[in-house]
């Protein structure tokens, strides 16, 4: 007989015990996260009298509730969360305990995203769209006014994917990690394809590119996302150097741990959200200026300070007007972002980015006695300026690619204690009671 039905807890000398149903009620979890807690060695478990269950004792999963509850409160009040995914410190980054900048040097993005989700590092990895969730996407899209951005676009999209996934309710890893599979190539086959370089911009925009899975074939036979992502961003020509260098951008900026929008996801698995609207909820926190924007805003800057020939007079104007450099500092980091190291040096190697580097280093430069250092929003714009994208392109490249991170940090949200994440409200307002307005 299972474990899970038809048991009576039983009394010892050492103190009361439980069932696993009576410590999975208590602790508000499944069944198969008591297992997974007495894996970690965060409970203790024996088997019952007759052999046919496991029990717990009693204190010890009270002990584990309490923490569970408190965990959300670090030190002074900090907001803490538990977490395999990413560490940062000395100025590195790391993806499961793997130098995240030597893992996205060497594989493509799907090969760094499995690993993150799986632990697990499955050569040639590649995502496929399903039909019905791209041609739903893709009307979706379509349906938007002109000057919708490329956040509108994605958060329409992932609305799009979920309304057509009927399993979209199912929170077992093995369901979360097929809809992630299929959504993040499912959002970039729904981006318009970019017009050709020797089109203005105002021309109309060509037919969607093909993305992986959406039945029309990769073009060049690559079958990596950052192909598929190319033409939504540019005009131009793939250069395999450069959708390389794309590549690299969308591994490194997979996750970083409990960034803005991370923490909204987080808050929205816990309260057993399905994944594409913990991943929606991702994407309302990256419209914020103040952490989806910072791509846009560096790109534009790059461009100024080649139009000028110098950063010094750009630089100026923003401090005078009050305004941050954008591209500068971080604070996880004390000195470059290793992200940005890690993109500067890969674009070295595209003589089309011989320019933005150039200017991205002179505004380093005359911002480095205030101890300011590259991050990698400078770095994506460098990217985005020499290959010729737009200012926005930035954004669509830091919300692709993070849609793996949100999808990790929803996986470990989906086996803790549901709605942990409820803090409690400091009043500041007047003391009741009030006579009645």
């Amino acid at each position: 007989m299972s474990d899970l039905a038809g048991e009576r807890p039983s009394d010892t000398s050492a103190g009361r015990r439980l069932t696993t149903r009576e410590a999975a009620q208590l602790l508000g979890v499944k069944p198969a996260t008591v297992y997974a807690y007495v894996s970690r060695g965060q409970l203790g478990s024996r088997r019952d009298a007759a052999g046919r269950g496991s029990t717990f004792d009693a204190s010890e999963v009270e002990a584990l509730a309490r923490r569970s509850r408190r965990e959300a409160a670090g030190p002074a009040g900090e907001l803490a969360v538990r977490t395999a995914l990413t560490l940062i410190e000395a100025d590195r980054y790391f993806y499961r305990g793997v130098d995240a900048v030597e893992l996205a040097s060497r594989y493509a993005y799907e090969e760094v995203a499995e690993w993150l989700w799986t632990g697990s590092l499955p050569h040639g990895a590649r995502f496929a769209a399903p039909p019905e969730a791209l041609a739903a996407a893709r009307r979706a899209v379509a349906a938007l006014p002109d000057h919708g951005g490329p956040l509108d676009r994605l958060r329409v999209a992932v609305a799009a994917a979920a309304v057509v996934d009927p399993l979209r309710f199912d929170l077992s890893e093995e369901a979360v990690l097929g809809s992630a599979r299929c959504l993040i190539p499912t959002l970039v086959g729904a981006l318009p394809e970019a017009a050709p370089a020797s089109v203005p911009a105002s021309a109309p925009a060509s037919a969607p590119a093909s993305v992986p899975g959406d039945g029309d074939g990769d073009r060049d036979g690559d079958g990596r996302l950052a192909r598929a992502l190319w033409p939504r961003l540019t005009g131009r020509e793939p250069d395999p150097a450069a959708v390389d260098a794309l590549d690299l951008a969308l591994a490194l900026l997979v996750d970083h741990d409990l960034a803005a929008s991370t923490l909204a996801v987080r808050v929205a698995a816990s309260a057993r959200a399905h994944p594409y609207a913990a991943v929606s909820a991702g994407l309302g926190v990256l419209e914020g200026p103040l952490h989806g924007a910072a791509g846009r805003l560096a790109h534009r800057m790059l461009v100024e300070v080649l139009e000028r020939g110098g950063a010094a007079p750009v630089v100026a104007e923003h401090l005078r007007a009050g305004r941050r450099v954008p591209g500068l500092g971080h604070r996880l980091y004390r000195g470059e972002d290793p992200r940005a190291r890690a993109l500067f040096g890969r674009l070295e190697a595209l003589p089309q980015a011989a320019a933005a580097l150039g200017a991205a280093r002179d505004v380093a430069a005359v911002t480095a006695r205030h101890g300011l250092h590259a991050n990698v929003d400078l770095a994506l714009a460098v990217l985005t300026v020499s290959c010729g994208m737009t200012a926005e392109a930035g954004e669509t490249v830091f919300a692709v690619a993070r849609t793996a991170g949100w999808i990790a940090h929803a996986l470990e949200e989906y086996r803790e204690r549901p709605l942990r994440m409820r803090p409690s409200g400091h009043y500041t307002g007047p003391r009741p009671p009030r006579p009645l307005p």
